[in-house]
Formats: structure tokens, C-alpha cells, sequence
């Protein structure tokens, strides 16, 4: 008996060419092999399934034993925030661009589909984030982030002034386009477009970013995880200001209201076949170079 017997499929909205013929392949592939697939609204659209196939998000997560993701990163962020609670591991097929969380080649799908479900996989849980809004009615609707949180302007060219605590430990106060609050997985994301460290996702760790700070003295921060960090917006800079969960989730700060950000209780839980190596990837992604780049430039170095 395979240690998956149940699937889900969470596609990528917005590209059907591209999305099609991978679903055809991969629920095939899983069919071939004696798997239940349940397919989430999109995929059943894109498979041209019946209709009422198609099942709920949270449905999916209840009912599977692994989720497959066929898209970008983005896709990717989506899926995991919705089954973090119900402890589903996923693995992501790459039809996005950078693919960091993604890291299947539609190339690849037949054989690491076979290595997962034989259980030859390479197991990592990632961390996220829980923003809450605090204000004088207390604390909001709790919204989780694997990225990061990002607390920034959106409406204006001005900078906004706020105040960091760190448990409640007055950090600094900083006019600047906003912040980062980030996991080790979202050091490879805004994050990093914003100068902050490349952090092993493994470590248990917070990242704080400015956003292109007027204090040029403001660097990135790095706290252990089991911090929690408030963001104080000052004056009535807060009609100026959004947060942002992983990109996707909007919320609004009203006066007197306050964000505050700490671990997330859940945890997420990614697949990778036999070989996965995080550090190739970034090689890779970041186009650093490796051994046989710095041969060609040592053996170009001596022929000059």
C-alpha cells in the first residue's frame, strides 16, 4: 500500500494552455498508478471534468493524503495557507518563474510523482507567520503567511513613520516605505528584493526588512522565531498603509490600530523527490556560479 493513497490536485489560475496538458499528464499518471484524485475547482475546469467534480480547498485538505500543486510559488503560498492546519504535505510542479517552494520540472513529473509514492522523498516543514490587527476592540482575525507580512504604503509617493517593539522592547522608530516581517522562506522572496539575508529555511528564525529606509544606518534585522513583533504606525500615516500577507492577503489599519506578527501555531509541510537540493536551487535561481564556472574562469585567467 502506498504511504499516499488520496490526492489533490490545486491548480494555477489565469494560464489554461500551459496548466492543461501538465493536469492531463499528472492525473493520468496518478490514475495509471490505483490513486484517488480529487481536483480543486480550476483543475476540474481545465480537465473539462463534470460538473460538481470539482471540490472546496478545504475539502481537498480533509479527504487527501498529499497535495500536488501545479503552478508558481504563488499558487503554491495559496495551497499551503489553506492546508496548513490539516497537516497535508505538498509538492509543487514548476509552471511559474523563479519556483522556489515549486521545484518539479513538468519534465520531471512521472518520475518524482513514482519516488513520492514510494515513499524515496525528502521531507521539510516550513514555518509562517500569524498577523494579527490590534486595536481598542483587541485582537482581530488571525492571517497566516509562509512568505512574509509586509507592512507598507500603497496609495502615496510619501514615506510612513512607524515604531518596531520586539516583545514588547521598543526597537527603533523609522520613516521608510515600510517592512518585511519574514520566515527563512520568504528570505528568498521580497525579502530579498529589499536587501535582506538568504536564510536556511531549516533555522528557526524571523527576518525584519526595511523598505528602502531614509536612515540608511537601518539594516535588515534577523530574531529568533518565538519573537513577536509589533508594528506601531505613527500619527495619521496609518490611512497610508496596507498590510500584506504573502502578496495575496490585503487588510487595512483604522486609527489606533496596531499590527502584530509572531509564529504561526501551524506548520507547513513540503515533499521533494530523492536529490533535492536547497542550495542548487538558489545556484540555479540566482544564477551564483558553481564549479564548472569557476574552471572556465580560472582556465580563461591563465590563457591571458
Amino acid at each position: 500500500m502506498p504511504p499516499f493513497s488520496t490526492v489533490g490536485i490545486i491548480a494555477k489560475q489565469g494560464d489554461p494552455e500551459r496548466v492543461r496538458g501538465t493536469l492531463q499528464q499528472l492525473s493520468a499518471h496518478l490514475r495509471a498508478r490505483q490513486i484517488d484524485v480529487l481536483l480543486d475547482a480550476e483543475s476540474a475546469h481545465l480537465l473539462d471534468a463534470a460538473i460538481g467534480v470539482g471540490e472546496p480547498i478545504e475539502r481537498i485538505g480533509e479527504r487527501c493524503d498529499l497535495i500536488i500543486v501545479v503552478g508558481g510559488d504563488g499558487t503554491l503560498l495559496h495551497a499551503a495557507r489553506n492546508m496548513a492546519s490539516f497537516g497535508v504535505p505538498l509538492m509543487g510542479i514548476n509552471l511559474g518563474r523563479l519556483g522556489f517552494l515549486v521545484d518539479v520540472s513538468p519534465e520531471d513529473i512521472e518520475s518524482a510523482v513514482d519516488q513520492i509514492l514510494a515513499g524515496t522523498l525528502i521531507s521539510d516543514t516550513r514555518s509562517m507567520l500569524s498577523a494579527h490587527i490590534v486595536g481598542e476592540q483587541g485582537v482581530g482575525q488571525s492571517h497566516a503567511a509562509l512568505n512574509d507580512v509586509a507592512i507598507h504604503k500603497w496609495n502615496t509617493a510619501r514615506m510612513i513613520e512607524f515604531e518596531t517593539y520586539i516583545d514588547g522592547v521598543f526597537v527603533n522608530a523609522q520613516r521608510s516605505d515600510g517592512l518585511i516581517v519574514a520566515t527563512p522562506t520568504g528570505s528568498t522572496a521580497y525579502a530579498l528584493s529589499g536587501g535582506g539575508p538568504l536564510v536556511d529555511p531549516a533555522l528557526d528564525a524571523i527576518l525584519l526588512v526595511p523598505i528602502c529606509p531614509h536612515d540608511l544606518s537601518n539594516r535588515p534585522l534577523v530574531v529568533p522565531g518565538d519573537r513577536q513583533i509589533e508594528v506601531r504606525v505613527r500619527g495619521q500615516d496609518y490611512v497610508h498603509v496596507q498590510i500584506t500577507c504573502d502578496g495575496q492577503t490585503d487588510i487595512r489599519l483604522a486609527a489606533d490600530e496596531h499590527v502584530r506578527i509572531a509564529r504561526h501555531p501551524d506548520r507547513v509541510r513540503l515533499l521533494h523527490p530523492k536529490g533535492h537540493d536547497h542550495y542548487e536551487i538558489l545556484r540555479a535561481k540566482l544564477h551564483w556560479g558553481g564549479h564548472h564556472s569557476m574552471r572556465a574562469t580560472s582556465l580563461r585567467a591563465k590563457s591571458c
